[in-house]
């Protein structure tokens, strides 16, 4: 659903749109959110609507200073939904998250893939499943939320000449959590991430899904029907 803007093709707050409120009820909520999240987050870019959807999705405004943004994230994913890029999740808690209208790109989970490698190599699922879709990683977009095992593997990958379109990394946890995102932040590749061991699903599903719907809101896609 969509409240009209008073400048057409603005993208950074006066229209709303939130693909996955499809009743009158859900969109009041949601957009009673994302007013709160614009007076104390700030709306002057699409960072900044990130960092609106991170905070409420976590349901604390501290979250929008931890947020981390490098190599123009936006611009990236837009270009690569433009491509129907396939979008490569860690879990399928985020795959289910992943807003499926408003594009056109496969949304795949690692953990579908990789299985003989976890057992060879006594490693976990994830990063075993991005193993096996190295070949796909390229041009694509990385959804990591859960797993700092899977994020430091895809980085090897970025340092090997693997180039992902975008990484969204917000893995959740105490044990390589922050530092994974730490080592995402030091390679030459547009990222999503956080500082610290905050993070999860709902974190990298949030961030995502603002850019597909910028996506979906340049494109003529967000309004009833899509």
């Amino acid at each position: 659903m969509r409240e009209e803007s008073s400048r057409p093709g603005d993208t950074t707050g006066n229209t709303y749109t939130d693909l996955a409120a499809v009743t009158p009820e859900a969109y009041a909520i949601a957009s009673t959110s994302r007013n709160l999240a614009r007076q104390r987050v700030g709306n002057a870019t699409p960072e900044d609507r990130i960092r609106q959807r991170c905070s409420i999705a976590v349901g604390d405004f501290a979250m929008a200073d931890l947020m981390r943004f490098a190599g123009d994230p936006v611009k990236a994913g837009l270009a690569a939904l433009e491509r129907r890029a396939p979008v490569i999740t860690d879990i399928r808690m985020v795959q289910a998250g992943i807003l499926k209208r408003g594009h056109a790109s496969e949304v795949l989970c690692a953990l579908d893939f990789g299985e003989e490698i976890a057992r060879e190599r006594g490693i976990t699922r994830t990063s075993a499943g991005f193993l096996a879709l190295r070949d796909r990683i390229d041009g694509a977009v990385v959804v990591i939320g859960n797993a700092p095992s899977a994020l430091l593997v895809v980085c090897d990958m970025v340092r090997e000449g693997v180039r992902p379109a975008l990484i969204v990394g917000t893995p959740v946890g105490f044990v390589n959590a922050a530092e994974s995102k730490e080592v995402l932040r030091a390679l030459d590749v547009p990222s999503v991430s956080n500082a610290g061991t905050r993070g999860g699903t709902p974190v990298a599903v949030a961030a995502i899904n603002e850019i597909v719907t910028i996506f979906a809101e340049r494109a003529g896609h967000a309004g009833p029907g899509y």
